[in-house]
């Protein structure tokens, strides 16, 4: 493969000498590699060397990509465990050496180093054979770096062990005029290594299971579970198995309603030639495979596809195209899909590599099973959201508004809400934002309580305090409702029982419903100078904060205690005007309470010094920037519910 001279062709990290470290090793191995072929630095696919018409751009990288991770893996896990120190990873593309005084010219490659700093400490190197059961096995990891490395080594130096191994980029052609075998083999060599024996296995060979049987599931395990799509999961299947053990795959998925719900649709195809994909999917479309019943995991041989068709014309059916397999995606007893390999020019398929595809199948299913209960939780979760949070805001005359709200799952309804709307007779809008305690259906519950009754008691002409006081009484009652009912289940269940003292099961209290809550109402001031009054209360809520024109800021409510706690307590309320060009910015927690290790964003009064930056700034203008400095403040995406409220008199 030829490659261009460039300085950026290395790439190197250092890793912590913990469990994450090989986790991290991959995603940096599988980035440099990305980084090399966007910028040309690795461009030329190994199927066609450079020829013209050939449409498959990136067999290169990914096959690369597959056998370094693997290297990477097995190499920073070596270190890890056995060295305890912290770990050097370097990447780096060698060119072709053209040194008229080596025997023979180096094709380029790729060089992966791992280094710890116990050089003292010596490498794990073959199994031990004749170790007696339940000895721990090591070195299955080096035995996989030299059945895909051209080869490898170490190297030690004062205070650093280096364990280096070199992949050829010369020797990974496989393509369409080569066939698939040579790539193939070197695949189920790894897989002979790495994939353990099941039951139907009748080897006796002790290196076909252990750690490294393990590994290798879990990499395709961490691989399909991450993913949230089912579509993402077939087609990161394809890529696993194509071309390492078949030639071609293609993936069905069942409707969720199962054989009532529809037809399978057929999700991916992958060929290891992409120029034959489209007449692949063509055939599978008409030909879908058919398996017995009733339903059932292993492999099934099934007709090569066009075999069929070719025999109802009158020819004679065709049987050397090669073995095709199907098998179903079975999980929790639910057929969720079919998975059909191809693999050319073969009769049978050795049993340890049916096993392993039949492993690999099932965690195809887990994979699309929980990316469906994740898309059901998130289209439960967004229509329940729709119902707890207003469809839109209200328009005061004389103030901009914006609203940010952003719930830190999706998967689940958040505890933040906000709303803005009119109240009678016309003369004046409330709004409130509100933080329940925890998250899901527990903290719907609340919002679903909250919002509707603080509009009613608005609408019913009650002052800011009053309606907070009110709201305080309605949670506490239902908080107790909601134990007296659970107090009486556990007893019955108790006594259903037989236990001695069925009181013993009686909870000592409810689910406390705390409610952190700001709410307001904004009345325009007649007259020509405009603004607005502005009334507002502060239950257990991070503190309005009002910044002036002159870049001012200062709190603009009193805090006082959380709803739902205690019932005896008046709340009460604060009026100030908004003259044009002030700024009222409100927050949930999940704005001040922003960590990044140690330190909040509130830290020293840091969202005030942020929001004096504002100054000048539309409503909508200061919304993103406090949006922004919440996301930049850490490197982690946001823990908590982010939602505030800009309101700017003009």
């Amino acid at each position: 493969m030829p490659l261009r001279k460039d300085a950026r062709s290395t790439s190197r990290t250092s890793l912590p000498g913990n469990p994450l470290a090989p986790a991290a090793a991959r995603r940096f191995t599988r980035a440099a590699l990305a980084d090399w072929t966007s910028l040309g630095l690795l461009a030329t696919c190994t199927f066609c060397r450079g020829d013209e018409g050939c449409s498959s751009g990136s067999h290169s990288t990914d096959l690369l990509a597959d056998d370094a991770v693997v290297i990477v893996n097995e190499l920073v896990t070596n270190a890890v465990v056995h060295a305890g120190t912290t770990v050097e990873l370097l990447c780096r593309l060698e060119e072709p050496s053209e040194d008229p005084t080596e025997a023979a010219d180096e094709p380029a490659a790729l060089v992966i180093e791992v280094s710890d700093h116990h050089p003292g400490r010596a490498l794990q190197s073959e199994a031990r054979t004749q170790a007696p059961p339940g000895t721990p096995e090591y070195g299955r990891g080096l035995q996989l770096v030299a059945a895909l490395a051209e080869r490898w080594g170490i190297t030690y130096r004062s205070g650093l062990k280096t364990v280096w191994a070199r992949l050829s980029l010369e020797g990974r052609e496989a393509g369409p005029a080569q066939g698939t075998e040579p790539v193939l083999r070197r695949g189920l060599r790894a897989a002979e290594i790495l994939a353990p024996a099941t039951r139907r296995t009748v080897r006796d060979d002790p290196e076909w299971a252990g750690r490294g049987a393990l590994s290798f599931l879990a990499e395709a395990s961490e691989l399909l579970a991450g993913q949230l799509d089912e579509d993402l999961v077939a087609a990161l299947a394809g890529q696993l198995l194509v071309p390492r053990l078949a030639q071609w795959c293609a993936v069905w998925l069942d409707s969720e309603g199962g054989p009532a719900g529809g037809a399978p649709r057929l999700a991916r195809v992958w060929h290891a030639d992409e120029s034959r994909s489209a007449e692949l999917r063509a055939l599978l479309e008409k030909e879908p495979p058919r398996l017995p019943d009733p339903p059932r995991g292993g492999p099934v041989r099934v007709p090569w596809p066009g075999a069929g068709a070719r025999a109802g014309a009158g020819a004679q059916a065709r049987t050397g195209e090669g073995m095709a397999l199907a098998c179903r995606l079975l999980a929790n007893g639910r057929t969720l899909g079919t998975l059909l390999i191809g693999r050319p020019g073969q009769s049978e398929i050795p049993d340890e590599v049916t096993a392993l595809i039949e492993d690999f199948a099932r965690r195809i299913a887990l994979a699309i099973g929980a990316a469906r209960r994740y898309t059901r939780q998130v289209t439960i979760s967004q229509v329940l959201q729709r119902g707890l949070l207003p469809s839109q805001v209200a328009r005061i005359p004389g103030v901009a508004s914006a609203v940010v709200y952003e719930p830190s799952d999706e998967g689940l309804a958040g505890g933040d809400f906000y709303d803005i709307f009119p109240c009678p007779p016309g003369d004046r809008w409330c709004f409130m934002l509100g933080d329940v305690q925890g998250s899901g259906p527990e903290a719907a519950v609340v919002t679903g309580l909250a919002r509707p009754w603080l509009r009613l008691l608005a609408r019913e002409n009650y002052r800011v305090g009053a309606v907070l006081d009110r709201l305080n009484r309605l949670l506490l009652d239902d908080a107790t409702e909601a134990a007296e009912s659970a107090s009486l289940m556990a007893a019955a269940a108790a006594a259903g029982a037989g236990l001695p003292d069925a009181a013993q099961a009686l909870p000592e209290g409810g689910q406390a419903r705390f409610l952190s809550l700001l709410y307001g109402e904004l009345k325009p001031l007649p007259g020509p100078s405009g603004g607005v009054r502005c009334t507002l209360a502060s239950a257990g809520h991070p503190l309005p904060l009002l910044l002036r024109p002159d870049g001012t800021v200062r709190a603009a409510a009193e805090p006082q205690l959380l709803l739902g706690v205690v019932e005896n307590v008046a709340y009460e309320s604060s009026t100030f005007d908004l003259e044009p060009g002030d700024t009222l910015l409100c927050v949930t927690d999940g704005v001040t309470e922003r960590r990044s290790g140690r330190q909040l964003l509130d830290d020293g009064d840091g969202l005030a010094r942020t929001l004096a930056a504002c100054a000048g700034l539309t409503a909508q203008g200061v919304a993103q920037r406090i949006r922004r400095a919440v996301h930049e403040f850490a490197d982690t995406p946001p823990g908590d519910d982010l939602a505030l409220l800009v309101f700017q008199a003009e």
